[in-house]
């Protein structure tokens, strides 16, 4: 019952915020023209540097493909369920978040499902598109490397919703969101190739103190059958830890929390 509730509230959000976006229809078709460009800028790149090197840090073309179609889909699944991030500064600052306190809803749901953009399902839709493609040209894959694939892959969509909540926490103790959004999105597109292709210690930096390479590449790495029971086992333990750990800088946050009102 809860679940439903929930569900048509962000549909009802989504929808008001879908009304907004699509009053300015040329600025509309600008923005999704500019997120096009830029899935198949990139797209075309690794094209032309692997067709130059053959491989890149030991990967095969389709290999890199299934990889860079990965990390799209974890990269814009976040962006489409927590657009609101980007405009909780906003709410802050005018003392909105006030009035969404005194709402009869969970105080992190708003702030984090407070409308979704819809202008990403075209790429969520070129992402998955690429990734059952590229998947058709790798060598067999297995039942369980396919299920593993799928667990890891909600392990970084978990892994993004940290990230975002810590992001939202600080925006109450500081009121500082659009610089924290924007950090986290330039360290996750260091995951749009295999983190074997950077040295150590950057390597591990970014593997487990900044987990990109867990939440972006691990995934491809299970499915290509790359990943130990080790480093999956591992994932899985940062995944639920820094989720866990969020929630509690969130509720810390609230607590510390001044209202505009004030």
């Amino acid at each position: 019952m809860k679940k439903n509730y929930y569900l048509k509230i962000w549909w009802m959000l989504t929808a008001a915020t879908s009304q907004i976006t699509f009053q300015s229809r040329f600025g509309a078709v600008l923005f999704l023209l500019g997120k096009i460009f830029r899935f198949a800028f990139f797209f075309f790149f690794l094209v032309a540097l692997i067709t130059k090197t053959k491989t890149i840090a030991g990967y095969s073309f389709w290999q890199i493909v299934f990889f860079y179609a990965t990390f799209n889909l974890l990269d814009t699944l976040p962006q489409f369920f927590f657009r609101n991030v980007y405009r909780f500064r906003q709410y802050v600052v005018t003392g909105y978040f006030d009035n969404l306190l005194m709402k009869p809803l969970p105080a992190l749901f708003y702030p984090l499902f407070g409308g979704s953009d819809m202008l990403d399902i075209i790429i969520l839709f070129a992402s998955v598109g690429m990734i059952i493609f590229s998947a058709v040209h790798l060598p067999v894959i297995t039942v369980g490397q396919s299920l593993i694939y799928f667990l890891l892959l909600a392990n970084g969509f978990l892994i993004a919703a940290a990230f975002h909540i810590f992001v939202l926490s600080i925006g109450i103790l500081t009121t500082a969101v659009d610089n924290t959004v924007m950090l986290y999105r330039d360290l996750t597109q260091m995951g749009r190739v295999p983190i074997e292709v950077y040295q150590e210690p950057l390597r591990g930096l970014i593997t487990f103190l900044v987990p990109v390479g867990i939440m972006m590449t691990f995934p491809s790495k299970a499915m290509l059958g790359l990943l130990s029971a080790q480093g999956i086992f591992i994932a899985l333990i940062v995944g639920l830890g820094l989720f866990l750990l969020s929630l509690r800088f969130w509720r810390y946050a609230l607590q510390n929390y001044t209202s505009a009102s004030r």
